[in-house]
């Protein structure tokens, strides 16, 4: 309720340095009394004994800030006591919080929801800051902190402006036929409609880039057994994320870390070798295995195929043919690089090379590394590779407003599904009308803003209908 006051520690719980709460709502004026016992200056930082209101016994020497309403992230009266980080005081101060008439303990989210139903966020801003709070790599700090800021708000806010002016130039050419109208007034309405649908459009073609920054990118190592697809994992993780052994079928189950690839968040899996196990008994769990392994890698953003080439020899043919075939079927399209592994254990490493141009040449050259896990070689050149796929499928969320979640997905294909319907209405301008009026709800959802009264504005503001 929002007449109530509510508190909770806004800072991570356990011991620190410095632990702030934050205090919001009419009883902030009651806790200063009650706590500070001196007047704050909004805005301002004032060191204060913070005692019990009850046993006027001292809790804290603690630094005290508050921001007035309207002028707080609220929008609320706000107080922030940042006292010494101790378990017991910061107890001793929630208790004395807890003992006003009107102040409770916030729910989770409860701020940032009094924020918006104050209008000082809109949900797009209210989830840019969660995905702040969420941010684990440069990249997805950034694009939290631009959506934080209302670059898709400021985006979503354009396209309904328009879409109202527009709406409003239709509702005018309907109901008020013998008004002077400007000429032409329904054909540059449908302009502006046609206009804002493409730029929806491109937006909805996006490749999900805002989600995949926000989620992270998927990448999954898949292979034969022993090719070395675990070392692999080890390798780029920097740490024994998975058990590496000469036993084939070690890997099970698919292994998930997190990684940080040139600022970008990634999901990097190790998934149980792909081999034939038939005429074998008491193998369902490695089958198991086999299969969440090819689920996987469908799934995945990208692929890197693994393949032990150590016990290859001039007599075994081409090296297409040598290869695991379920493997280089799973790795055929172009989201995927293939890792010739075990050069450093070959015993025809020129033969090999002359096999590896000759593979090379039935596939894309550039996503093809021969190299040695174990001893290092050729891995700088795979890595930098690597790097640079990521962030060509992941930097371009750099450039403009970014779709971040599937609602905003939704309720923008919503939009741009009224729009090419208002398009194909033709000659009946009731029906624009209402499909253009849809369109404009959907992209309110967006921001939590749908205001009808803004259609009444713009009519009589251009057209002066009253005079």
């Amino acid at each position: 309720m929002m007449n109530q006051t509510i508190f909770a520690l806004a800072t991570a719980p356990g011991q620190a340095g410095v632990a702030v709460v934050r205090i919001s709502g009419p009883q902030c004026a009651a806790v200063i009394e009650g706590m500070v016992r001196r007047p704050l200056v909004p805005r301002t930082a004032s060191l204060a004994s913070l005692r019990d209101p009850e046993s006027d016994s001292l809790l804290d020497q603690a630094l005290c800030l508050f921001f007035s309403a309207p002028a707080s992230f609220t929008g609320e009266d706000v107080l922030e006591l940042h006292l010494h980080g101790g378990r017991a005081v910061v107890d001793g101060v929630l208790a004395a919080l807890s003992g006003f008439k009107g102040v409770r303990p916030a729910e989770p989210g409860e701020f940032t929801r009094r924020a918006f139903d104050n209008d000082k966020l809109d949900l797009a801003e209210v989830e840019g800051l969660a995905d702040l709070i969420a941010a684990e790599t440069e990249a997805q700090r950034e694009q939290a902190l631009r959506q934080m800021d209302g670059e898709l708000s400021r985006l979503v806010e354009g396209w309904k402006d328009r879409l109202v002016r527009a709406l409003a130039h239709l509702e005018a050419d309907i109901d008020f036929p013998d008004e002077e109208l400007e000429e032409g007034i329904s054909d540059q309405a449908r302009e502006t409609l046609t206009e804002l649908s493409r730029e929806m459009l491109d937006h909805l073609n996006d490749g999900h880039r805002g989600e995949r920054l926000r989620d992270g990118f998927n990448l999954a190592i898949v292979g034969p057994p022993n090719a070395g697809k675990s070392s692999l994992l080890n390798l780029l993780a920097r740490r024994d994320v998975a058990i590496v052994s000469d036993v084939a079928g070690t890997t099970r189950d698919v292994i998930e870390t997190h990684l940080n690839i040139a600022g970008y968040p990634v999901t990097l899996a190790d998934t149980a070798g792909l081999r034939d196990l038939a005429g074998r008994e008491g193998d369902g769990i490695e089958l198991e295995g086999m299969k969440r392994a090819r689920a996987r890698a469908d799934s995945s953003d990208l692929k890197v195929a693994v393949f032990d080439v150590s016990s290859w020899t001039p007599d075994a043919g081409s090296l297409n043919a040598f290869l695991d075939q379920e493997t280089l079927e799973l790795v055929s399209d172009s989201a995927a690089l293939i890792v010739l592994n075990k050069l450093d254990a070959s015993s025809h490493a020129e033969k090999l090379k002359e096999a590896v141009e000759a593979f090379s040449e039935r596939r894309e050259g550039d996503r093809i590394f021969v190299l040695s896990v174990s001893n290092g070689q050729g891995v700088d050149g795979f890595l930098e590779r690597l790097e640079g796929w990521v962030t060509e499928k992941m930097g371009v969320s750099s450039g403009g407003a970014a779709l971040t979640r599937e609602r905003h997905r939704v309720a923008l294909r919503e939009a741009q599904g009224s729009l090419s319907r208002a398009l194909a209405a033709g000659d009946l301008p009731e029906l624009v009308a209402e499909d253009v009026r849809l369109a404009v709800r959907s992209l309110g959802r967006i921001t939590g803003r749908v205001d009808v009264d803004d259609l009444l504005d713009v009519i009589f503001r251009d057209f002066c209908l009253g005079k």
